[in-house]
């Protein structure tokens, strides 16, 4: 059976039907909950920007579906949380069923407590955490408080068992790709007519595919942290190559240019809605990379501009997703570079002909039919009058292999140090002391300007909504509960520096001046609720703390270390106050959540 990530096409859900106590049948009831979890996974897509994926579902013995849950967005509650909430008195001596061992902030404890604590006496795993700092440690953490744990592939088998936990693999493909190889997850996408023309030999292309197929398009980007196109369709086209979903994640607008031989004036460089990057070979065009720049365009150049480093560096800019859109030449070379996972191919019932009319995939170097590429997992499916195929190039990589602790690996070769570097990074909530992110799913409660208390859903929240604190205006007072009630972080952040952009007129004039006391107010309060994050900072005492954002000059450090860093520098600073002073001032600032 095939599956295909997200587009809910084959990561369909069929309700749990009570069987016979058989091994077969239990196995199908078993897998049919880790299917739902798996597509509950995936709701968030295109709302938010890509993030590892929790589903969770909790069933009675008696098979009653009592609770469901899904992380929205990193920096929210947790799948189980909601879950547990949702199925009240009913969680004790049930079954919980997780797409994905639970662990999306590195050193959070709360999924694994809250399970424990509603008495639930099962859990089902779909499959392992794929980040090596977070792999086996709630499995072992469940066992250790005598909670049964059963993972798929491991302590399930069979072919029905394979099956959900490939439903499991599929929906969380890109924290897999990024563990394992390092480079975002990257989908090829392509529409074309029957005889394979991407366009006309004039260059003409709008349009080959019918609306349904550019409206599934659509949905494809808002799952992407990026868009990628070369020059010659920027050139051609024109693009805007926004979601249009009226609301939601907005995917990064990528531009890969060697000569950057491109227009002065474009859809691309209008970053109202959202913001453009440019790469492309070190030197080229110096003045045009000024003119972009006072667009507000980002030109990050490369020695050698090839698709693999490309994709390496937006791994490092945390990326997980990218869609390649691009034209033939560009797309040859992304897959000949082995950075290309999965193709979906918009095939409409026309013909166009022409000797010369371009194609989806440029020179590969191939002679021979039998070096062609095949794909992997194929699905065909209508779509209006287009056929939609899908598949992947490569196969997912295996996450069950245990990679080695340090400590491992030291008993080994000594050469290898097992105490800390010297510089500790920090980024994504799910990367190692991603605790100490902004975005952390940390609720804070701050005084507001009249003494009272309120409780704000993170750092990030507190932060961006404080930019109109105390402006006199109705408008300014509505951005505040907005951002006050954004679901998470990211749109808190979203909603503060889209409104500062548009009307800079209802920022706090003051905001320059106090902004560094205000996030660092709120990470004293953050870290003073926490036993755990606080007993986290103060285990860093000795290291350089840097917030690893390479595209934040401000608070981050910078993609070559020209940053000012000032949220590491906040955090070193806290952590010298909090080793300076007696454990019982530790909560003065702030009251406990």
């Amino acid at each position: 059976m095939a599956f295909s990530l997200g587009l809910g096409t084959n990561l369909s859900y069929r309700p749990p039907m009570l069987c016979k106590a058989t091994i077969n049948n239990n196995h199908a009831l078993e897998a049919d909950y880790i299917r739902r979890a798996s597509h509950l996974a995936d709701k968030s897509a295109g709302f938010t920007s890509p993030h590892p994926n929790f589903g969770c579902v909790i069933a009675t013995s008696s098979g009653h579906v009592a609770g469901e849950g899904f992380l929205y967005a990193q920096g929210t509650k947790a799948a189980e949380l909601q879950a547990l909430e949702a199925a009240g008195e009913s969680s004790r001596r049930a079954t919980a069923y997780v797409n994905l061992e639970p662990g999306d902030c590195h050193g959070d404890h709360t999924a694994v407590s809250a399970l424990v604590q509603a008495g639930i006496s099962r859990v089902v795993v779909g499959m392992r955490h794929p980040l090596q700092h977070l792999r086996g440690n709630a499995v072992r953490a469940l066992r250790s408080q005598g909670v049964h744990v059963d993972v798929l592939g491991e302590d399930l088998n069979s072919k029905i068992i394979e099956e959900a936990r490939k439903a499991c693999l599929l929906v969380n493909a890109p924290i897999i790709c990024r563990s394992a190889l390092r480079v975002p997850f990257s989908v090829l996408k392509y529409a074309m007519t029957l005889d394979g023309k991407i366009a006309a030999s004039s260059g003409h292309a709008s349009w080959i595919s019918s609306k349904k197929s550019r409206n599934r398009v659509f949905e494809l980007r808002g799952r992407s942290d990026a868009i990628i196109v070369g020059g010659n369709t920027v050139r051609r086209d024109n693009p805007r190559l926004t979601a249009r979903h009226g609301g939601g994640h907005m995917p990064v607008r990528i531009v890969m240019t060697r000569t950057l031989d491109l227009p002065e004036e474009a859809n691309l460089w209008d970053m109202s809605e959202v913001s453009t990057i440019v790469v492309t070979q070190r030197g080229a065009r110096r003045s045009f990379q000024k003119m972009l720049a006072s667009k507000g365009v980002e030109v990050v150049e490369f020695d050698i501009l090839n698709p693999r480093d490309v994709m390496e560096y937006f791994h490092d800019r945390g990326h997980l997703s990218i869609l390649w859109e691009c034209g033939g030449t560009l797309a040859a070379s992304a897959i000949s570079s082995g950075v290309i996972h999965k193709v979906f191919a918009f095939v409409a019932p026309k013909i166009i002909g022409g000797k010369n009319a371009p194609s989806p995939v440029g020179e590969l170097g191939m002679v021979e039919m039998s070096q062609a590429l095949d794909l992997i997992d194929v699905c065909y499916e209508q779509v209006g009058p287009d056929m939609l195929i899908s598949g992947f190039l490569q196969p997912l990589p295996d996450v069950t292999p245990i990679i080695p602790s340090v400590d491992e690996t030291f008993a080994i070769d000594p050469t290898v140090t097992p105490h800390e570097s010297s510089i500790i990074f920090f980024y994504k909530t799910w990367d190692p002391y991603g605790a100490f992110s902004n975005f952390s799913p940390h609720p804070i409660q701050m005084p507001d300007e009249n003494g009272d208390y309120v409780t704000w859903l993170s750092v990030e929240h507190y932060y961006q909504a404080h930019k109109f604190v105390g402006v006199d205006d109705p408008v300014a007072w509505d951005c505040v509960e907005k951002i006050k009630s954004a679901k998470s972080p990211e749109e808190a952040a979203r909603i503060g520096r889209s409104i500062q952009r548009q009307r800079p007129d209802l920022v706090r004039s003051d905001w320059d001046s106090i902004k560094i006391e205000v996030m660092y107010s709120a990470l004293k309060c953050k870290f003073s609720i926490y036993p755990h994050l606080n007993s986290m900072l103060l285990s860093t005492a000795g290291s350089v703390l840097v917030e690893a954002s390479p595209h934040d000059l401000f608070w981050g450090g910078g993609r070559d270390g020209e940053g000012l860093n000032y949220l590491g520098r906040l955090l070193m600073r806290l952590r010298s106050e909090f080793l300076g002073e007696s454990s019982t001032s530790s909560e003065s600032s702030c009251l406990a959540v």
